[in-house]
């Protein structure tokens, strides 16, 4: 087992109408508030209102900016942060998805300074501050609520990438389960499927942790339990609650304490689907993950085979991987390329922006090979 610190600055306000809160957590941070927010399902659902409601308690001056999209690109993020400069917001309120969140931690980093937010990203300069950011999430999916990792895209340079700085960790984040009533079942199924991945991605990192690898075991075995019960009675409060619960523990560190590292390999493949064809963050990884075993079934055998005997009661490889993709498809996420509209003549194009993007894994590297036979593997096993 590896070295490792444990310490997550973020406070979780988690349960039934917690929102009550917001008010007298904010005010001693700061009276200049940047809403930040998507296309406007929080109107819909009450959770603006809710979130306004406790900005007028406190006396709060608000400047907003919304239209963050569920693929999130690095123009919201420099133009939020031009808003959040001249207003001179001394706190970021991000009430959405992790779309929303990520990108608003981003905008916390680039209100600071005179450039575009990407040279963080890019790791073309170093942050040395950031605005404090206090997240509403809306949808349990990405875990974003409360680690310090931002993902966002650029369509100039062909990118979508991930960031991570301890900055960005939100202060305080709110998960109520009844702002998720409303997540549509596709986009439910889409959570689940990014919170399975997580938790994956970190058990097939490099180091030797068990009792990490037991948390895995048990944040995926609470989806598969919950994930189609809650399919099918998307208002029910304990299910959600247990969903949004186990998507924030896949990647608030507890599946990675004792490793040098997860692998990310998959979210990187996936990344780039998303780039071309604004695909669904998490129907990338249901897609992604099964061709992903299939290529590494020869390199890791043994740990695939561990994985499978402890979520899927599995006796082999194979039937790990079909048996994965069961779930999948059991919570309707997709598992094919056909599935998510992408035709096999779009191949070409998919490989040449992944070497462009140079797509890779932390721990099992990928090289050319890997990619086309994952590609394959992606359009049919």
């Amino acid at each position: 087992m590896e070295n490792f610190r444990i310490e997550n600055p973020t406070v979780l306000h988690f349960g039934r109408d917690v929102i009550k809160n917001l008010g007298r957590t904010i005010a001693p941070i700061g009276k200049k508030v940047l809403l930040v927010y998507g296309k406007g399902s929080i109107k819909k659902n009450g959770v603006y209102d809710a979130v306004m409601e406790q900005l007028k308690l406190i006396q709060a001056e608000v400047a907003e900016y919304s239209g963050i999209k569920s693929n999130p690109v690095i123009e919201d993020v420099d133009a939020a942060a031009e808003i959040g400069r001249k207003f001179q917001s001394d706190v970021i309120l991000a009430v959405g998805g992790g779309s929303v969140i990520d990108s608003a931690k981003i905008i916390a980093l680039t209100i600071p300074v005179d450039f575009s937010g990407w040279k963080f990203i890019a790791n073309q300069t170093i942050a040395r501050k950031a605005v404090p950011l206090i997240s509403v999430l809306t949808l349990a999916a990405t875990g974003t609520e409360m680690n310090q990792f931002a993902v966002v895209q650029n369509h100039t340079t062909k990118q979508k990438l991930g960031y991570g700085n301890r900055l960005i960790y939100p202060k305080h984040s709110f998960l109520d389960p009844q702002d998720t009533f409303t997540v549509p079942r596709d986009y439910t199924a889409y959570g689940i499927s990014d919170l399975v991945a997580h938790a994956m991605e970190n058990y097939f990192g490099k180091g030797d942790a068990s009792l990490s690898d037991r948390f895995v075991y048990a944040i995926i075995k609470e989806a598969m339990e919950i994930g189609p019960k809650l399919l099918d009675d998307l208002t029910n409060y304990d299910y959600r609650a247990k969903i949004m619960y186990a998507a924030t523990s896949a990647l608030n560190g507890l599946t990675a304490y004792g490793r040098v590292s997860g692998d990310w390999g998959v979210h990187d493949l996936g990344h780039v689907i998303s780039l071309l064809y604004d695909t669904p963050h998490g129907a990338t990884l249901s897609v992604v993950y099964p061709a992903w075993l299939r290529r590494m079934k020869e390199r890791i055998p043994g740990r695939i085979a561990d994985f499978g005997r402890n979520v899927f009661n599995a006796k082999s490889d194979e039937e790990t991987i079909v048996s994965f993709e069961h779930f999948m498809k059991s919570i309707e996420c997709p598992v094919r390329m056909n599935e998510i509209g992408i035709g096999y003549g779009k191949k070409t194009e998919i490989l040449e922006t992944m070497m462009h993007c140079k797509v890779n894994g932390s721990n099992l590297k990928l090289y050319k090979d890997d990619i086309q036979m994952i590609l394959e593997f992606m359009y049919s096993a």
